[in-house]
């Protein structure tokens, strides 16, 4: 008996999980989606800007060789491929209130995560191959009077530039984008949880 009451006490000693104030899990899970879809909304105003000047490019300059215009004609088209993913996902994420409904928010936010990880994870790796090769036609002519070695030093910087990109900035942008996204899913589901 002594050690059911000693087993008792040590039981109920034990701290208690933490409750979550639902204002705040919500006040903090709005600054996070805010924070991203200011994020996103730069990037689709610069998007549009160099899809833009690009456009302005392709239809207003004239060029010797129709290689050049496809270069940039595809240069064009992936921007703008990417700029209408980037705005699908801004609406996604900026239309719903975490307020209004908090698990049908929950739910739209882990579908919003399997969707942007997997489009994310190949849609990448295309747009810089089209991106590449756009640029390697574009450059064809633009360079056809340039010196050898102003050659080898612009598409070197582009490859290393490219190399950049995909193995060392990609790779920590959207882990740090994916470590935001499961901190909110995690404390809604923590909130979903207390409730249950």
């Amino acid at each position: 008996m002594k050690d059911f009451d000693h087993l008792m006490s040590v039981w109920q000693g034990q701290p208690k999980p933490d409750q979550l104030s639902v204002d705040e899990v919500l006040k903090q899970v709005k600054k996070g989606i805010r924070s991203i879809t200011t994020r996103l909304y730069w990037t689709i105003i610069a998007m549009a800007a160099i899809a833009v000047f690009a456009f302005v490019v392709t239809f207003f300059l004239a060029f010797n060789s129709w290689v050049t215009t496809v270069g940039i004609l595809i240069v064009l088209v992936t921007m703008l491929m990417y700029l209408s993913l980037i705005v699908r996902h801004y609406h996604i994420l900026s239309k719903r209130d975490a307020t209004l409904n908090p698990s049908e928010y929950l739910d739209g936010l882990k579908a919003y995560q399997k969707t942007r990880t997997k489009i994310i994870g190949w849609f990448y790796y295309i747009y810089i191959l089209l991106i590449s090769t756009g640029l390697a036609l574009y450059f064809a002519e633009v360079l056809s009077t340039s010196s050898l070695p102003f050659k080898l030093l612009t598409y070197g910087s582009i490859i290393i530039w490219f190399l950049f990109t995909t193995f060392y900035l990609k790779p920590r942008m959207f882990k740090n984008e994916e470590e935001k996204l499961n901190l909110m899913i995690d404390r809604l589901v923590r909130l979903k949880e207390q409730f249950d």
